[in-house]
């Protein structure tokens, strides 16, 4: 039986808007734990998930099994296809923070 046991934890690209005070503290609350700003927000959303009595109560609902996906979620390259969800409308493009394993950066969506 081994000593450790490590979870699998699927992860998942997505790509979020922010206000741009609310990433810059983010990547200062990253340095001062010495962490990723991923685990930052990861950390941060669980924990208000956790602590909200109301939005716990909410999950016990069959609403909560009938919300529409509104997050997007990058997902991997396909026979060398662009990783960049396809947007159903065509629009202008907008600055958006990408959480990535790497912390979050600026980019043109």
């Amino acid at each position: 039986m081994p000593l450790l046991e490590i979870p699998q934890v699927r992860q998942i690209t997505a790509t979020i808007r922010l206000d741009e005070s609310t990433a810059s503290q983010i990547d200062q609350y990253a340095a001062f734990l010495h962490a990723s700003a991923d685990e930052v927000v990861d950390k941060a959303l669980s924990y208000v998930f956790a602590k909200d009595r109301d939005f716990q109560e909410f999950l016990k609902s069959p609403k909560a099994a009938r919300v529409t996906q509104s997050l997007r979620i990058r997902r991997a390259p396909r026979n060398g296809a662009s990783s960049v969800p396809v947007s159903p409308t065509a629009q202008a493009p907008k600055a958006t923070v990408v959480a990535t394993a790497a912390g979050l950066r600026g980019e043109a969506a």
